[in-house]
């Protein structure tokens, strides 16, 4: 029976209640469902709202149903309505009467928005782990390549020297900042909605505090209609996760430029590449180019949910039931990424002689050059035109910076000595900024 069966005179359409359920989205919420409710039966007796031997009877088997659940014992129902009703149609059947009393208090409006910000909460510590497990890989990289020396680029061209160690530690700087995001999410979200009922509070002398504490809560809202209509935190854990969807495809680029013929700055492991049907020699980077890829898939679960709720007058609206499927997608995509890209970039080979020498190759200390005729008193244009027509000189014969002769630097400038060639040394270049 429907839990709205009493005002209708007629059963639902199954195109209406196939329509209507959403059971293969938020069954996934059954653990956090049912802690709410024992929050809520236990409030309910403690304040002598239903008798303390019905709250204990009611806890006592919304435990035991969620041990069930939790070990297969008990399948899910796929027909049921949602995961709310499924679970109190089980007590019901189990308990009697007792169990028919839970929902006093209560509406499913204050109770799935209380669900999803506890399985959500869930959801940030699970992927702020896995952020974390890959600034640590991210560091230990950094430290290993502290002094590998690399093209650094902007443009997509050679631009000035810098060092493995460092580029990777930009990432980790990155990917910190998205922990703190999500930190900052969570904390926002991290209050309880129960007690809101379906719009507009509860007659019944309910005690929100002592859920909200039950339930690991910071507080419980102060605006009923806010707490079951609110979905901000959706979209903005959702944005959160589309900035580190954005952090991971741009690192992604780079190891799928590295790892090509052109560049050969990196090999990535055999575990995390695959091979072409056709082409024997090919050596893919399907990971990185897939998490590439799922950044947009994330993205628009962002997009749906900001969609979603663009338009919604207060409070609940039905619309809201898209919620779960957009966040839900957002937070098991992020989750697959990141169990993919940090054992593909612990495992990861660097090519240390291609990258030192795509830097000698790239006039990268033209700059330096400029700064050590500075250093003899010329001002910086007259340094810098006096670099660039070094670095034309060196493209016409062939030869790099350092192992231009020096008198082909006293031809374009007087002020060059011997200690130009100390100036322009790459390795010299990286250790003056301090990388």
């Amino acid at each position: 029976m429907k839990l709205w069966a009493g005002r209708f005179s007629k059963e639902a359409d199954q195109i209406t209640n196939d329509f209507n359920s959403s059971i293969a989205v938020d069954s996934r919420m059954f653990a956090q469902d049912i802690d709410g409710s024992i929050a809520h039966a236990q409030m309910l007796g403690a304040k002598g709202i239903i008798s303390g031997e019905d709250s204990e009877k009611i806890t006592a088997e919304l435990q035991k149903i969620k041990n069930e659940i939790t070990d297969g014992s008990l399948t899910i129902d796929p027909d049921a309505e949602d995961i709310h009703t499924f679970v109190e149609a089980v007590l019901t059947e189990r308990i009697g009467d007792a169990g028919k009393r839970l929902h006093t208090g209560r509406s499913r409006n204050d109770q799935v928005a209380t669900d999803i910000r506890l399985y959500l909460r869930d959801e940030c510590d699970s992927v702020s782990g896995l952020i974390e497990s890959l600034i640590a890989v991210l560091k230990e990289k950094s430290e290993e390549y502290r002094n590998t020396v690399m093209p650094g680029y902007t443009h997509l061209q050679r631009a000035q020297p810098i060092t493995l160690g460092y580029h990777i530690a930009a990432y980790a700087e990155m990917f910190s900042r998205d922990l703190g995001r999500l930190s900052d999410a969570r904390a926002r979200m991290n209050v309880s909605p129960l007690g809101s009922g379906a719009l507009a509070g509860t007659t019944y002398p309910i005690d929100r505090d002592m859920t909200a504490k039950a339930l690991g809560f910071d507080s419980f809202t102060e605006n009923t209609l806010d707490g079951v209509s609110d979905r901000d935190f959706c979209a903005e854990l959702a944005a959160a996760l589309s900035i580190v969807m954005a952090h991971l495809s741009r690192f992604c680029e780079e190891i799928i430029l590295w790892c090509s013929w052109e560049f050969k700055f990196i090999e990535l492991d055999d575990a995390f590449s695959t091979g072409s049907s056709i082409m024997p020699q090919k050596k893919n980077p399907d990971i990185a180019e897939l998490i590439r890829g799922k950044a947009g898939r994330v993205f628009g679960d962002l997009s749906t949910l900001l969609t979603m709720m663009k338009g919604l007058p207060l409070a609940y609206n039905k619309d809201m039931q898209e919620d779960k499927e957009a966040v839900f997608d957002a937070f098991d995509t992020v989750k697959l990424c990141l169990q993919a890209f940090t054992p593909m970039i612990k495992t990861m080979k660097v090519l240390p002689d291609n990258m030192r020498k795509a830097a000698a190759e790239g006039f990268i200390n033209a700059t330096d050059c400029a700064d050590f005729l500075v250093s003899k008193g010329l001002p910086f244009r007259d340094a810098y035109k006096a670099a660039g027509e070094l670095v034309a000189l060196c493209i016409e014969k062939g030869l790099t910076l350092e192992n231009l002769p020096l008198e082909e630097y006293k031809k374009v400038c007087e002020l060059f000595d011997e200690g130009v060639y100390p100036a322009i040394d790459l390795n010299n270049c990286v250790k003056r900024r301090g990388m």
